[in-house]
């Protein structure tokens, strides 16, 4: 029987499970090395941890892990219900939420290493998290797809953490009780994105106009393994945030307030790393919530034990 400890917070709705002992041994290097590691040795461990029969597909895991680099708080490896992800912002503000949680780290500012990265955390007086991400930049622009069954798509690709394609002309409602019919059309945008030159894309996110007063639009976040982002979506935001400056649509360090599927909302800024490049180092603020303590076990005897796969 293998005891996990796990704590569980939500970011604007959006559910994130970090592993605190239990974890498999991945060596030593860096989180990237150990993403090596952990996605070709130990992808059951994975499974069991955010697949049903414990989890679920919505819920995004993060494997805490000692640093590389000194100056860091915390190493992090982010998986899902289909394999890995390089950031995740919202699940950064979970992991933060949760060190603070358990009186490892207090108000201030924090360095975090992911496998793509380190990334800046700023724990704040009332609990909010503002987290500057990796360097963030629109790879193409109006990049037109022809989508079996619904027709031409014209979208930006921006890299905010991981690979999006950005959709701003739908006629679809952006509303949770669309849910359905997004998830489908967003599955079908992915599928032709990706045979069509861009296999790198796993994120579609779609924008229509906010229900919220501040909010500068409302997206829809289609994740890697067909599940919708519960909150406006971290990387996401930082990938609408790289487009907005190519187009300069918004001025460095104003504030962009991104409305998610659920009406909750991040807050984005960006300053300019490389205007000619086009690359920008945005810094989302959001607040996460613990939800549980829990022991999870596995019992080699159950069938289940690694999880269920599709």
């Amino acid at each position: 029987m293998h005891r996990i400890h796990v704590i569980d917070s939500h970011t604007a709705g959006e559910p994130t499970r970090v592993v605190i002992t239990g974890g498999p041994e991945l060596g030593a290097g860096t989180v990237a090395d150990r993403l090596g590691v952990f996605r070709y040795r130990h992808d059951a461990f994975r499974s069991a941890i955010v697949n049903e029969p414990r989890g679920s597909d919505v819920i995004v895991g993060a494997l805490i892990c000692k640093p590389s680099d000194p100056s860091c708080a915390a190493g992090v490896i982010f998986f899902n219900n289909v394999g890995y992800l390089g950031m995740c912002g919202h699940g950064t503000i979970g992991l933060i939420a949760t060190l603070a949680h358990l009186g490892q780290i207090g108000v201030g500012r924090h360095k975090i290493e992911t496998s793509v990265g380190i990334v800046t955390a700023e724990l704040h007086d009332d609990g909010s998290v503002s987290v500057t991400n990796v360097p963030s930049f629109r790879k193409a622009a109006g990049v037109r797809i022809d989508v079996p069954g619904i027709g031409p798509v014209v979208g930006d690709i921006a890299w905010g953490g991981n690979w999006f394609y950005l959709v701003a002309n739908h006629p679809e409602e952006l509303t949770l009780a669309n849910v359905e019919r997004l998830t489908d059309v967003a599955w079908r945008i992915r599928q032709a994105v990706n045979a069509q030159g861009f296999p790198e894309i796993d994120h579609i996110e779609l924008f229509g106009p906010a229900t919220s007063r501040e909010a500068g639009a409302k997206n829809f976040v289609l994740c890697p393994g067909k599940a919708y982002d519960r909150s406006p979506c971290g990387t996401g935001t930082s990938a609408k945030l790289a487009c907005l400056a190519a187009d300069g649509k918004l001025p460095e360090g104003d504030a962009w307030v991104q409305e998610g599927i659920l009406g909750t909302t991040f807050t984005g800024r960006y300053r300019w790393l490389d205007r000619a490049a086009g690359s920008v180092e945005p810094t989302v603020t959001g607040t996460a919530y613990v939800t549980a303590e829990t022991t999870l076990l596995l019992d080699e005897r159950d069938p289940f034990c690694w999880g269920i796969r599709g």
